[in-house]
């Protein structure tokens, strides 16, 4: 009785229903759509968990971003205080020369009053004998 059905193009399923479709293939359709369902299922846990993974990346990448440019801040402050420095050094030594020829100059003008003073010590002397 299936035989001629079949020839027809007309099935009986397990159920007893009449059927347009091969048993058969009504079944390997029913195991592909749920494979299909499944596996769009993990098409979309795979999406949500990369986007999630994207979302982190990001916070990263911003983070490493804020990091860098704190660290190139901080790189040139040191720059500018080592800068800084240098010029306090050179005004330091332009002052400790600028005392040092003092010093020579008070020096020569404290030997050359010194050398005064002798001779007029020698000329008091000189007046105080005779």
């Amino acid at each position: 009785m299936t035989d001629p059905l079949a020839k027809y193009g007309v099935y009986i399923d397990d159920l007893s229903k009449i059927r347009v479709l091969e048993p058969e293939a009504a079944n390997q359709t029913n195991k592909l759509k749920e494979e299909c369902q499944s596996f769009v299922s993990k098409i979309t846990d795979f999406e949500k968990n990369s986007d999630d993974f994207i979302k982190i990346l990001d916070n990263l990448a911003k983070e490493v971003e804020k990091e860098k440019m704190k660290t190139i801040g901080a790189r040139n402050l040191l720059h500018s205080v080592e800068k800084q420095r240098e010029a306090q050094k050179q005004q330091m030594q332009a002052l400790i020369m600028e005392k040092s020829m003092e010093l020579e100059r008070l020096r020569i003008q404290y030997d050359s009053l010194k050398k005064i003073e002798l001779e007029q010590l020698e000329t008091i002397e000189h007046l105080s004998v005779n």
